[in-house]
């Protein structure tokens, strides 16, 4: 029994496919927490906020709590590099 919905249009499924890349982000970036405890955590709230929000359809809302989710990717990416722990993002400037 397939878990994807049998009827996706493109756009939908360019949003799923962007939801699940965000996901699997956010999964990679807390693989970088050294407190175990913490890690767990920040695993815990990962998977229970994406499932909290897995039946939603309307198209402005996921955009919405994708651009929340990203906003909170960022602060955690941002404290892991402050504390050492993170490893720096790339610069996109041309040299």
């Amino acid at each position: 029994m397939s878990k994807i919905p049998a009827a996706l249009n493109l756009k939908q499924f360019m949003l799923r496919q962007e939801v699940l890349k965000l996901y699997r982000t956010i999964f990679r970036t807390i693989r970088q927490v050294p407190d175990a405890g913490t890690r767990q955590e920040l695993r815990e709230w990962a998977r229970s906020d994406f499932r909290l929000n897995r039946g939603q359809t309307d198209e402005l809302a996921i955009k919405m709590l994708m651009q929340h989710a990203n906003r909170t990717l960022k602060e955690l990416q941002t404290s892991l590099e402050l504390s050492g722990t993170g490893s720096p993002k790339s610069s996109n400037r041309s040299t």
